[in-house]
């Protein structure tokens, strides 16, 4: 892993983890982007994953040239939890490659080769649009579904008659996570990722049991659920329709 700092006096500097499989490619763009007045780490795998859910950096950028397979995977994971902007970086601009990465969560992505300049624009692009985002949406939405209110910001869970329900951290960084992405199947591994609890044992076991509490409080049925559905061999499955 490698860091640094750009220009000195700033209050907040920008911080970009870079994440891939190593090479000089990350090491010439974490130069570059110090020059520019930005921090750059550079980790690889788990350890990236577990600094992103640690650290607040303003940009990811995942190096996908060498294991796209793993690189994709990480995305979901991050965009499980975290809103932080993604670019990948891929081996070449082939359609079902780049659709791979904007379909894993990427934000934008840049085929190789390409010039230190324009890796440069595309990042302070990313991170304009961001930066709009965050000031347009300075407090998140609560979510809305089948009558019931979570509120991610004073982070409640009310039923449809507006009495709050008791909830775990963990059960309730799960439940943002179904609302972040319904419809779609979420792994234990992701959804552990959307956690900031701390689960302890097994990633199955731990998952599992903080579901079924959690079907105990919303479900009207905990034993034929409709909201959280569980997808043999893939994971859980969000059915509601969330507003």
């Amino acid at each position: 892993m490698g860091s640094g700092t750009g220009k000195a006096g700033r209050e907040k500097t920008t911080e970009i983890m870079i994440a891939g499989g190593g090479g000089d490619f990350e090491r010439t763009l974490a130069d570059a982007v110090i020059h520019e007045g930005m921090m750059a780490t550079i980790a690889h795998g788990p350890r990236a994953h577990a600094l992103i859910r640690r650290r607040a950096f303003d940009l990811v950028i995942l190096d996908a040239v060498v294991g796209a397979e793993g690189a994709f995977h990480l995305c979901r994971l991050i965009r499980a939890g975290s809103t932080v902007p993604v670019i990948a970086v891929v081996a070449d601009g082939r359609e079902d490659v780049v659709l791979a990465a904007f379909e894993s969560g990427a934000d934008d992505c840049v085929s190789r080769p390409f010039g230190i300049r324009e890796m440069l624009a595309r990042i302070r692009s990313v991170l304009r649009r961001a930066s709009y985002s965050r000031a347009s949406h300075s407090l998140p939405k609560p979510f809305r579904f089948n009558g019931w209110r979570l509120d991610p910001w004073q982070r409640t869970l009310s039923r449809p008659d507006g009495t709050v329900v008791d909830v775990t951290a963990a059960e309730f960084d799960l439940l943002v996570a179904f609302c972040r992405n319904p419809g779609r199947i979420l792994s234990r591994e992701e959804l552990l990722a959307s956690t900031h609890a701390g689960l302890a044992g097994p990633i199955e076991r731990s998952i599992d049991v903080h579901i079924s509490r959690l079907r105990q409080k919303i479900e009207d049925n905990p034993r034929s659920p409709t909201l959280i559905k569980t997808v043999r061999m893939g994971g859980y499955i969000f059915a509601a329709i969330v507003e």
